[in-house]
């Protein structure tokens, strides 16, 4: 896990032509704005503070890259939904995550944090069905377990899980505060990144 320590903040890209080389797998992680993004990317790195987080929805307004030891890439993508922005932002914002999604090859797999307390939002439902229209691998997270008692959390999975229309095993319980699922999600990560075979630099296009 010492390879974490070495994550570092490389780009914001706000157009795809600001987007680094697609040299490495790369893992986005999606969700609606103040699900806990930043807290689950910061408590999966083990680093409190290379994320920034925020109170305020919308606050991430780009496509923030980070490397981990030049392995594989970690992005964190604007957050949907509820964001104090103007509309033609959202909309920006909202082509910009569809073009990046869509047409990169590097990209491995979208994480799709959840909010495990509360029932199914229309929001989290389209991106999946999205996702699985475009034929992108995604995996489901649901997050802020430790608000919840065990067996509540496994009731309001259960939920979930029918409402997605996902098994037990296609998603993973987090807490940011507690570390539950930390592991879990770091053994899919780097399964997914080991998985992609990317062509070498010379053969790469630019997304």
């Amino acid at each position: 896990m010492h390879s974490l320590q070495q994550a570092r903040f490389l780009l914001a890209a706000h157009t795809l032509q600001q987007l680094p080389p697609p040299l490495v797998p790369e893992i986005a992680f999606a969700g609606r704005s103040n699900v806990g993004k930043s807290s689950l990317i910061n408590r999966l790195l083990g680093r409190k503070g290379l994320v920034k987080t925020s109170s305020k929805p919308g606050k991430t307004q780009s496509l923030n890259f980070f490397t981990v030891a030049d392995n594989f890439y970690l992005v964190d993508l604007p957050g949907y939904g509820y964001a104090q922005v103007s509309k033609k932002q959202r909309q920006f914002w909202g082509e910009l995550v569809a073009g990046y999604v869509e047409t990169r090859h590097s990209l491995a797999c979208v994480v799709v944090i959840v909010d495990l307390r509360h029932e199914l939002k229309r929001l989290d439902r389209e991106l999946v069905d999205w996702l699985r229209h475009v034929a992108r691998p995604y995996l489901l997270v649901y997050t802020k377990a430790d608000k919840l008692s065990r067996n509540q959390q496994e009731k309001n999975a259960a939920l979930l899980d029918a409402g997605l229309q996902v098994k037990a095993d296609e998603r993973i319980l987090f807490s940011a505060q507690t570390g539950q699922g930390r592991d879990e999600l770091l053994t899919r990560i780097r399964a997914l990144t080991a998985a992609l075979s990317l062509p070498p630099a010379d053969e790469n296009p630019t997304s």
